[in-house]
């Protein structure tokens, strides 16, 4: 039943052992959460610079080598990679106090980072007064909050559109720094009403800086450059599809691109060198915070992928409510992305599960709307009806599995449906948490 709804559909090309010339990008395909960086980890063994693109450190993944977690939120995954160089690209927002918390996990697992970690000259820093104006935001939303981590993403972004943002560059110059902080932190305590330590902020600043300046550097030359060499880049990206300021179901969305559009201009790179667009999906559905979800579930299979799944936010511990996966929400991502592949994730979760169901078509007044559309308003999302199609689950448990060969037919099954009905290569499974748990299918011919 499900072929028959098939959309944008194209011919899955064959996976080419040789390594395809541009910029390799993952990106989340739902409304983040999917795991990206487990295969951004896998795939940074390859890479010679992993690089971000957007946000900050409102993201944040769990990467688990052999054993040990490690939590990052604003550093590239390449940095557990001796040889892979690391770039914050100047479409992400730094907080330079949180950037030194983050790597001091790295000092203390004895991983050495020196030289191989650049911040771009013109990312914006994000200040702890930032931080304050996003809780004031929040706060004064009321019944209406977006559901902000709260760690200044939005007002920080706010600053760089309105043209009184500080820039990374600015740090090579003290007394020019200083200046430009001090201005921005007048605008801010005299729009939202409020006092700053900002002698304390510039303490801690300054203390920090001589170890900042090092990595520094123009990284649109050095990208560009390095690609130029033959290198290989692999951009990281924050968040997800659904949270794109543009794309998005705006206003529940993150301040910055996080689509394929953002791979450009967060590095600073023409389009042609995108290579390979990898989207992360689970192989349900979750959100966090407010927001209509239309495959959302309150029973017990929702409790069932909340609590297998360990659905809490990283950043915030928030818990991620559930629903089965939203194929017309994938369509539509995929419509944005123009994804080479899709990485499905966390497909252990449904095991036990005596029958899934996929969401196939959103539904207004009975009617189907056309495939792929997304409605651009809350309002018009929290009218839609959910059309479903049932699969048969599986009762073996999956977790670890070491080959596609030896999962369940119906695990298989479930993968074949997620290709067929999305036209594209399904390229990786994830089966557990470790790099090891991650199944390689871009040469399976799924059956």
């Amino acid at each position: 039943m499900y072929l028959q709804r098939r959309v944008f559909q194209r011919s899955i090309r064959s996976f080419s052992t040789s390594r395809r010339q541009g910029v390799t990008c993952v990106l989340g395909s739902q409304w983040g959460d999917e795991g990206k960086g487990k295969l951004v980890d896998i795939l940074a063994g390859d890479a010679d610079i992993v690089a971000r693109f957007n946000g900050g450190a409102n993201a944040g993944h769990t990467l688990v080598v052999e054993g040990k977690k490690f939590a990052f939120h604003l550093l590239p995954c390449g940095l557990l990679y001796p040889h892979a160089m690391n770039v914050i690209g100047n479409g992400c927002v730094v907080n330079i106090q949180s950037m030194f918390e983050e790597l001091k996990t790295l000092d203390d697992s004895g991983i050495d980072y020196t030289g191989r970690l650049f911040l771009s000259n013109r990312a914006h820093l994000l200040f702890e007064f930032h931080k304050t104006v996003d809780g004031i935001q929040e706060t004064n939303r009321a019944g209406s909050n977006i559901g902000t981590t709260k760690k200044g993403i939005g007002p920080c972004y706010s600053s760089k559109a309105t043209r009184n943002g500080v820039r990374a560059g600015e740090l090579l110059n003290w007394n020019t720094f200083k200046q430009s902080y001090n201005e921005l932190c007048d605008y801010h305590e005299q729009k939202f009403d409020f006092q700053h330590d900002r002698a304390a902020e510039l303490e801690h600043i300054e203390s920090l800086r001589e170890r900042v300046l090092p990595m520094i550097k123009d990284t649109v030359m050095y990208v560009n450059q390095s690609l130029q060499e033959g290198k290989s880049v692999l951009a990281e990206g924050a968040n997800a599809c659904l949270l794109d300021m543009d794309f998005g179901t705006y206003p529940m969305v993150t301040s910055s691109s996080t689509t394929a559009g953002g791979i450009c201009t967060g590095l600073g790179l023409a389009p042609k060198r995108v290579g390979d667009l990898i989207g992360v999906a689970k192989a349900y559905t979750t959100r966090v915070g407010s927001g209509p979800f239309p495959t959302e579930l309150t029973d017990d299979i929702g409790e069932h992928m909340q609590t297998v799944g360990a659905e809490f936010g990283v950043t915030t511990g928030r818990k991620r409510r559930c629903g089965w996966l939203d194929m017309p929400l994938l369509q539509y991502s995929n419509l944005i992305n123009g994804y080479d592949y899709i990485n499905i994730t966390k497909l252990d979760v449904l095991s036990g599960i005596s029958e899934l169901k996929i969401g196939v078509a959103y539904k207004v007044n009975g009617e189907r709307l056309p495939l792929g559309t997304m409605p651009s308003t809350l309002a018009d999302l929290a009218q839609v009806e959910m059309e479903y199609v049932s699969l048969p689950g599986w009762q073996e448990d999956i977790f670890g599995c070491s080959s596609w060969e030896a999962l369940p037919k119906n695990a298989k099954l479930y993968c074949k449906a997620v290709e067929d009905m999305l036209g594209v290569k399904v390229g990786w499974v994830g089966v557990g948490p470790g790099r090891e748990s991650m199944l390689d299918t871009r040469h399976v011919t799924f059956q």
